[in-house]
């Protein structure tokens, strides 16, 4: 529509205009101190980390995997459900609830032998504690906090969900296998063997028709098709890969190597590695913000933990957590708040992403696999909360 504006008020109007540019412009001198102010800074020490202003956009790209996991995104699953973290402490076969509110401990329970991980489901209905020693999976009701009857499961370490949330994948480190299970009943549909040694955590193809899982103890990632649940391909990766993370983009892997301090770029498709990035001593955990443009990349050995621009693929922020052993855990729903367990010194480590200051609190004996719940995201892909 076009709109005809009587000669009379022309004056008027350029007035008008004038004065809220004037005010356009204070607004955006305003933020552009705030973004640029020292306190962005706190916890930062990396010769790169000058302000999160120095890190570029994301690439225009027409796919995003964390399209679905941006603040405010929560599945439908997930209505009436209190925010609650969840710390399996691996030495003192509790887990322990906390409420993110108070920071306090609301409740404790004992679980079978060796707690590893809290897993949401697929459905987002149930919480399924990992004991790999136990040979158990002990569900926990979100609404409640409290855990059921265990269910018989072979060193459960870890515990993934197909995308299409069809078969539970428990993956029995010990046995260099994954195990394709009911998401329900936890039978067993098949065992597929891995031609690698101790495989630890796993990702997602952006066609969700592929997983690749990490094995720590051959420096070996591998594809399976989820399908056929077949071996399709694999590749040597560093010495110790551990948890692996899918690029906003699709495009490529980041893979954390404890053993050589770094973070490992590699080709979605081909497997074949294009960049490395010395991030810490202990490299570990890996976990998306919640705008899709950063990489909060845990390391336990050196007390930090790392802030990797997705687009430029550089660190822009380093957080220091003194005494700490940062391990692993998740991003809160608004993205403000990075949660960890501190795996050697018994805490959990809450890390404000504005700023990188730290709050602490106490905990059982080597707290590892923690799941803050819920989170953002529609589907649930397994361990500590892998969302897209």
């Amino acid at each position: 529509m076009r709109v005809v504006v009587h000669p009379t008020t022309t004056v008027r109007r350029r007035l008008v205009v004038g004065a809220a540019l004037a005010v356009l412009l204070a607004a955006v001198a305003a933020a552009l101190v705030r973004w640029t102010s020292p306190d962005r800074l706190v916890g930062t020490r990396h010769p790169r980390a000058l302000s999160r202003a120095s890190s570029p956009p994301l690439s225009p790209s027409p796919l995003n995997v964390c399209s679905d996991t941006a603040a405010g995104h929560f599945s439908p699953a997930v209505a009436g459900v209190p925010t609650r973290v969840y710390v399996p402490n691996s030495e003192s076969n509790t887990v322990e609830v906390i409420d993110p509110g108070t920071l306090k401990i609301i409740s404790s329970f004992p679980v079978p032998r060796r707690p590893q991980h809290v897993v949401p489901s697929a459905d987002f209905k149930t919480l399924y504690v990992n004991s790999d020693l136990g040979n158990a999976l002990t569900p926990i009701d979100p609404v409640t906090g409290k855990p059921g009857p265990t269910i018989a499961v072979n060193d459960p370490y870890n515990l993934y969900f197909t995308p299409d949330g069809r078969k539970a994948i428990v993956v029995p480190e010990l046995l260099n296998a994954l195990d394709f299970r009911d998401p329900h009943t936890f039978a067993l549909i098949k065992r597929v063997g891995l031609p690698c040694n101790f495989p630890n955590h796993m990702d997602f193809t952006a066609d969700q028709a592929s997983l690749v899982v990490s094995c720590e103890g051959s420096g070996q990632l591998v594809r399976v098709d989820l399908a056929s649940m077949t071996v399709t391909g694999e590749a040597t990766v560093g010495k110790s890969p551990q948890d692996i993370r899918l690029s906003a983009d699709g495009t490529v892997f980041y893979v954390a190597d404890q053993d050589l301090a770094g973070v490992f770029v590699v080709d979605a498709t081909t497997l074949t590695q294009v960049g490395f990035i010395p991030t810490g001593k202990g490299t570990h955990g890996m976990y998306p913000s919640r705008d899709a443009t950063e990489l909060y990349v845990t390391n336990r050995l050196a007390g930090t933990v790392s802030v990797i621009s997705y687009a430029t693929r550089q660190i822009v922020a380093t957080w220091d957590i003194p005494g700490g052993s940062p391990d692993m855990g998740g991003v809160s729903a608004d993205g403000t708040k990075l949660w960890v367990t501190g795996r050697y010194n018994s805490e959990v480590e809450v890390i404000d992403t504005r700023t990188g200051t730290l709050k602490r609190i106490p905990v059982g004996k080597e707290p590892h696999g923690l799941c803050l719940f819920p989170q953002a995201g529609l589907i649930s892909l397994g361990h500590t909360g892998n969302y897209r």
